[in-house]
């Protein structure tokens, strides 16, 4: 039995609501350990296959692309076609995928299998922050809480298992998690609402250009080849001019033009650079400065991301009382102050590191769910999808940038100059320095969003 809004939009019948919560969630969990468990299986991959590290670098920088790109596609393709078929061929894609994987004989295969689980995979980020905008309206801002703090936990927990699995095992089994992820197709046929295909049309040539320019972008950065500058900015010139032509561009000028939308996602993508260039310097501090091995590593970053996991549905209800706009401001003072504290205890016992991460891992759901939540009432129902798929894209862009940066930034190895002045001396302060730029990106992020919304207030969400 569905229900119908004032606006004659079908709801998820209440009664079916935390079941189908539950497993988008446990689906999005497969989805986000599929990305992070592989980063310490690299090394055995490319044992295995005989690579040299640029080669087997494909195999995180190959799904980055595609995942990120997909989350602008199907969050577009969302906003005509039923929700239901769109997740419905994710995850068959995604099952493929990883059942390829599982058995490839060669590292091309395995490429082609990663490649294939990112195009049905990047269908779930997509879409579990479109379904409570559009089926659950309600009950929006607990729900937007649950599933972003979900994805703080996946992340943090991701190595761990990883390491664990492969292991224990073999790199080979970590595509087993990927597999059952097929077993939800049913269950999410009966549980989402039945919806008719809404008048609309894709913008093929648009779509070709956005994907071109990001796909120029984040292979510049992850790999530093030349070429791909010449894609990027080709691919910008031509979207450029294709938005401003065409009759129904893929992403209309009036969504990009809108301010509080610009600066909306503006600052969760700086506050999410944060987070990740956090989860990615982290394990190298601390396997530099503290000796920890992998296991040691994941068991200093296991409390804060079990937090994370906790007060997601906390936040989402605070979202829902007491709006967007305070929560975002929360979340990044929260970030700033975490990140703080790790620039000025580097170096110290993992127990006061761990304590630090808790802080900044606190500001990860509550910045993801007031920023789509806010999201969902700045733009208009026809563009929802399109709106959200934008905002993801560039969150997972923020994360690949960020690490390539701070990636190269390490490769200096040490710094001479200390800018934190609470902190001490010593081989910690290039990660000292490091971790305080992290702290002024998100005051910067708070800066933006406080002054553009204290020009335009919004009504309580």
């Amino acid at each position: 039995m569905q229900h119908q809004s004032s606006h004659d939009e079908p709801n998820v019948d209440p009664k079916l609501t935390s079941r189908l919560i539950l497993l988008l969630c446990t689906v999005l969990i497969f989805t986000v350990m599929n990305g992070t468990m592989f980063n310490v299986a690299i090394p055995d991959i490319a044992e295995h296959f005989n690579l040299l590290p640029s080669q087997v670098s494909w195999v995180m920088t190959g799904y980055i692309l595609v995942f990120s790109i997909g989350s602008l596609m199907y969050g577009k393709l969302a906003d005509i076609y039923p929700i239901k078929n769109i997740l419905t061929f994710g995850l068959i894609m995604f099952a493929s995928g990883a059942t390829l994987g599982l058995v490839a004989p060669n590292y091309p295969t395995l490429l082609a299998a990663r490649i294939i689980q990112a195009m049905g995979g990047a269908t779930i980020p997509a879409l579990a922050f479109i379904i409570p905008a559009r089926f659950i309206p309600g009950e929006r801002g607990r729900v937007f809480g649950i599933i972003s703090s979900t994805v703080a936990f996946a992340s943090g927990v991701g190595p761990i298992a990883g390491g664990v699995i492969g292991g224990v095992l073999s790199w080979r089994f970590l595509f087993i998690f990927s597999m059952l992820a097929v077993l939800a197709i049913p269950f999410l046929r009966r549980w989402i609402p039945d919806e008719e295909k809404r008048p609309g049309v894709v913008d093929v040539p648009g779509a070709v250009f956005i994907a071109s320019t990001v796909a120029g972008l984040l292979v510049f950065i992850t790999t530093g080849m030349w070429w791909a500058t010449i894609l990027f900015a080709v691919g910008l010139v031509l979207f450029i001019w294709r938005t401003m032509t065409a009759e129904h561009p893929f992403i209309k000028p009036s969504l990009l033009k809108n301010k509080r939308y610009a600066v909306t996602v503006a600052t969760s993508f700086m506050g999410t650079s944060v987070l990740f260039g956090m989860i990615f310097i982290i394990p190298i501090m601390l396997r530099d400065l503290n000796e920890l091995n992998t296991l040691a590593i994941g068991l200093v970053l296991f409390p804060g991301a079990m937090a994370a996991g906790l007060i997601g549905q906390a936040g989402g209800r605070l979202v829902d009382r007491k709006g967007s706009v305070p929560v975002v401001k929360l979340a990044l003072i929260l970030v700033a102050a975490g990140t703080l504290c790790i620039s000025t205890f580097a170096g110290y016992n993992p127990v006061v590191i761990a304590a630090c991460l808790l802080i900044t891992y606190l500001g990860f759901p509550l910045i993801q769910s007031s920023t789509a939540n806010l999201l969902s009432t700045i733009v208009s129902k026809k563009e929802t999808g399109v709106g959200i798929g934008l905002f993801n894209l560039l969150n997972f862009m923020s994360a690949a940038i960020g690490s390539a940066v701070y990636g190269r930034i390490l490769d200096m190895e040490s710094a001479a100059i200390l800018f934190n002045p609470f902190a001490r001396q010593g081989e910690n302060v290039i990660y000292t320095n490091l971790f305080l730029s992290l702290s002024i990106i998100a005051l910067l992020a708070l800066t933006l969003f406080t002054r553009k919304f204290k020009e335009e207030p919004l009504p309580r969400d």
